[in-house]
């Protein structure tokens, strides 16, 4: 990928620990920035970042977000005797001091702004800085939750009045409420922050009201808070991509931000004593990818919690190296997300429907039991605390994740002679003549002019291409075809019955497409376009239909987080194939977005077939197969009602096969239990 990314550490922050006996602080360790730090370097992942040195946050920077007179306590710490830091911790909750943490917290704040500051001048693409004490919990006056001063919160200020940003969007995936972030944007509509967070109806600290799904924000900021409680822990990696496909990324979108900043707290890893959720480190990769094509790929990562030293040095790698632009592992554990997350995004979209036109078509509050389960909830909880605490003890084993390789060539191109191959991108040349009996079968199935020796040679070379994937050998590949319905029907054939291939393919635009191809399930078909093409016929083949086609970009990009990117996920291919029919109208910043989002999937595998009269996509489309981020798509104007409507239809006759689909819990009490 063009430019780089930046890592930002310091050993100065691992320079102070806990001083006296607090059972509360005791996780909160030196060594969750070093091990983190160490398995970087020891995955060779450190040496391929920008080092950024950080600095100390200047008292100006500080007050962004901090009163004067919190700042000036804070400046005494140095020189307090123990009995004196014990005496100051007592007045805020589950935080300790020590005669260095000022220091470390001024470092920890310059070195969010160090990367913000690398990140939006363009020295670097992204970034992630490991930092200690983290942010998010401190409050404008008060210390809080290990948190002295609030990074993430002061880092958007300052990116808004250095840089002159707009919109600042801040993901927090930690498992804690970030409640500090939250207090300081409630009335601001220029920061959208998200958070998820165990919450268990207010059990779980930080036991606060206004972090259930109804805080949306106060006034003019109203609909930019974005809360989703998780109500019981055990969460997986399923619940964590439909909160995305179905809530955060088509907000997000809409509301199109010119910087993202992440709250990386891994303490939503399996394993987090905190956190006691089952998600795996690498849906970290997939959850960081996701948000890498907003804002043209500004992202800079924070570290918050996490505090098991194994899931959490994982998890960091596993979003490092996402930025730094690797295929993506298979993701693992796709199940359907459970009754719990279900009900908590229900509410969530239902609260935030008045909002964002995204979410106009989303469902009434289920208003009858919410208030009975709390009631309920309570007593359940008073009769079970002992077993319950008992449980929370169990070690929970996870496998390593497994080593991401990057096949040798990132992207190749099949092109006639006279198209200039893109800057980054191979020309494809088969080493290796395909075997007599796979050509026979191509002339038989495909060619009915014996003559047509250069349709033989572009097909033939197809089915390399995807042999090269399958051997890992080549990541991603696009080609100039005369006939992409042939050269299709073709790759699936191949790599279905040849490779055992189960293929994703994704047509953009009106056309036939022969649905027989997906009736054995070893190919998933969605076709979005402006004909209302034949009803579903299978499970397999499923269209979209949109009043203005691809060139609606609002109603489009509610087809890819709705329905493309959960399909895909729960269809878990193994080859992507994209296919951009003839005359199919999509906007170049549309397509670009859609070919790198599906990347998310078959370890970036992704062969892309367009029409040998479409020139002009060859640079676009390479530049997303490359990793380089989409360019945003601005503004969304609302999507039209009736192809809300319409998805909304087909989504809920979907679901009952497609578990990643739902996003209300089922009537019955029914659905997934992880």
């Amino acid at each position: 990928m063009k430019m780089g990314t930046a890592l930002i550490y310091d050993e100065e922050m691992t320079k102070y620990k806990l001083l006296w006996v607090d059972p509360a602080c005791k996780i909160e360790v030196p060594e969750r920035l070093t091990v983190s730090h160490d398995a970087l370097v020891r995955n060779s992942l450190a040496d391929r970042c920008v080092a950024i040195p950080v600095r100390e946050a200047t008292d100006a920077e500080i007050l962004l977000a901090h009163s004067e007179e919190y700042l000036e306590a804070v400046k005494k710490t140095p020189y307090m005797t123990l009995e004196d830091l014990k005496e100051f911790t007592l007045q805020y909750g589950d935080v300790y001091f020590h005669p260095n943490i000022y220091h470390c917290a001024k470092l920890a704040v310059g070195a969010a702004l160090q990367l913000v500051d690398s990140v939006v001048t363009g020295k670097v693409r992204n970034g992630m800085a490991l930092v200690r004490p983290p942010g998010h919990h401190s409050m404008r006056s008060a210390a809080n939750g290990f948190c002295v001063f609030n990074n993430v919160a002061i880092a958007a200020r300052y990116a808004k009045q250095k840089y002159g940003l707009e919109r600042v969007l801040i993901v927090d995936w930690d498992v804690h409420h970030g409640q500090g972030v939250q207090y300081c944007f409630e009335d601001d509509p220029s920061v959208l922050y998200f958070s998820w967070h165990r919450y268990e109806h207010q059990k779980f600290w930080p036991q606060l009201r206004e972090s259930d799904y109804d805080s949306v924000g106060k006034e003019k900021g109203a609909g930019f808070n974005i809360n989703v409680p998780w109500n019981k822990v055990g969460m997986e990696n399923s619940d964590y991509l439909s909160v995305f496909c179905h809530l955060l990324l088509p907000v997000a979108y809409e509301f199109c931000p010119d910087l993202v900043l992440v709250c990386a707290g891994f303490d939503s890893a399996i394993g987090d004593p905190e956190g006691e959720m089952c998600a795996t480190p690498d849906i970290f990769a997939h959850l960081t990818h996701l948000l890498m094509n907003l804002a043209g790929g500004k992202l800079c990562a924070v570290l918050e919690g996490g505090y098991n030293l194994t899931s959490l040095p994982q998890a960091v790698c596993q979003t490092v190296q996402t930025l730094l632009g690797d295929p993506l592992p298979q993701p693992a554990n796709l199940s359907g997300p459970c009754t719990s997350a279900l009900e908590s995004l229900h509410c969530v979209r239902s609260a935030h429907r008045p909002y964002w036109s995204c979410l106009k078509h989303a469902a009434d509050l289920p208003t009858s039991d919410i208030s009975t389960k709390r009631i309920k909830l309570a007593e359940e909880e008073e009769e079970k605390t002992p077993k319950e605490e008992e449980k929370s003890t169990e070690e929970k084993v996870w496998p390593e994740p497994p080593k991401r390789v990057a096949p040798p060539v990132r992207s190749v191109a099949l092109l006639p002679k006279d198209v200039t191959c893109p800057e980054g991108c191979k020309r494809f040349s088969s080493s290796e003549a395909l075997d007599p009996l796979t050509v026979s079968k191509l002339r038989e199935n495909f060619l009915k002019d014996a003559d047509d020796g250069d349709a033989l040679t572009t097909l033939s070379s197809l089915i390399s291409i995807t042999e090269e994937m399958k051997k890992n050998e080549i990541c991603s590949g696009l080609a100039l075809v005369r006939d992409v319905t042939m050269a299709m029907m073709c790759v699936v054939q191949h790599a279905a019955a040849a490779l055992s291939n189960r293929v994703l393919v994704v047509c953009v635009g009106n056309g036939k497409v022969p649905s027989h191809i997906a009736e054995e399930g070893k190919a998933l078909v969605v076709q979005i376009g402006s004909e209302s093409t034949e009803e579903q016929k299978c499970k397999y083949y499923i269209p979209v239909c949109l009043k203005k086609g691809c060139s609606d970009m609002s109603g489009f990009i509610q087809a890819v987080f709705g329905l493309f990117l959960p399909l895909g996920y729960e269809y878990d291919p193994s080859l992507v194939l994209l296919v951009r029919m003839p005359d199919s109208r999509i906007h170049d910043r549309m397509w670009q977005q859609l070919t790198a989002l599906l990347q998310s999937f078959a370890q970036g595998h992704t062969l892309v077939l367009m029409q040998e009269d479409e020139k002009a996509c060859v640079g676009p489309t390479a530049s997303s197969l490359l990793g380089d981020p989409a360019p945003p798509l601005e503004r969304l104007q609302a999507p039209l009602p009736q192809d809300m409507e319409a998805m909304e239809r087909l989504r809920h006759r979907l679901q009952a096969d497609w578990k990643l689909l739902q996003i209300t819990a089922p009537e019955s009490g029914g659905g997934d239990e992880h």
